[in-house]
């Protein structure tokens, strides 16, 4: 018998459980909206509560990523209060106060090794936690890290000519870290029917940028512009339905063809 596939259900998330770490952030509460509007009961943990987004079927956890010798407590607490979810996502940017020092010129090696703590060491943590939850539940689900071109690709420091922005030795570290940890968990918890996929941006629109920057970024990106949250927030929905029930395993590029050339 034919199964026909209800391609206008496809990409909702209704009866699911989503958390969103860092949902209260500039990319963040923009990837919480989309997921509220495809009908998923949507767990905001943050620092912070971003009172706009905080509607039917959403609720906020106080929750520190940076706190990252509570990460296990502080998330069974959370698993304890709200249940295992279907969906987890963590877009949290955590940094220290002197993050704009981690040039290779200026970084100090207490500033790198604090932010790969509460970076890189947070994503893979959490995303362990979220899939031995799943795991446990046998329910399956989607776990989407949030990571960049940076993870892929070396920077390009031309786009920061005539900038006072510089290059960052730990960012590279974090993000590329993230995209092979999201095979290595990939290869492992498929069996369980749980896929996890990290998604890799391109510079993101900010009121804040520098005019040169905006103008160099758009003359070295094939399309032109930098990318909106909106861009983010829709890829993380089709990643977090069953319109993707196949993929698992990928850094899927939200780039405007970046690392195409």
């Amino acid at each position: 018998m034919k199964i026909m596939i209800n391609y206008q259900n496809i990409f909702k998330n209704k009866n699911k459980l989503a958390y969103v770490v860092g949902g209260s952030g500039r990319i963040g509460s923009e990837i919480t909206v989309a997921l509220l509007s495809s009908g998923a009961k949507t767990i905001v943990l943050d620092v912070k509560k971003k009172k706009n987004i905080f509607k039917k079927n959403c609720y906020f956890q106080y929750f520190d990523c940076s706190d990252t010798e509570n990460l296990s407590n502080n998330f069974s607490k959370v698993l304890d209060k709200f249940g295992s979810p279907n969906i987890f996502i963590n877009s949290s940017y955590p940094k220290t106060k002197d993050w704009p020092r981690n040039s290779f010129k200026d970084i100090s090696y207490k500033s790198f090794k604090r932010n790969l703590d509460i970076h890189l060491n947070s994503y893979a943590w959490l995303a362990k936690l979220a899939a031995e939850s799943m795991k446990i539940k046998k329910k399956g689900g989607s776990i989407i890290q949030l990571s960049s071109i940076y993870g892929v690709v070396a920077q390009d420091a031309n786009i920061y000519k005539g900038t006072k922005m510089r290059e960052s030795m730990t960012y590279a570290l974090i993000k590329g870290g993230i995209n092979n940890f999201t095979r290595q968990m990939a290869s492992y918890y498929g069996k369980f029917n749980i896929r996890i996929n990290s998604l890799c941006p391109g510079g993101v629109e900010d009121s804040n940028h520098n005019s040169k920057f905006l103008k160099n970024y758009k003359f070295r990106v094939p399309l032109k512009r930098l990318c909106k949250k909106s861009d983010v927030a829709s890829t993380v929905l089709f990643l977090s339905s069953n319109a993707s029930s196949y993929i698992t395993g990928t850094n899927i590029m939200v780039d405007g063809g970046w690392t195409c050339i």
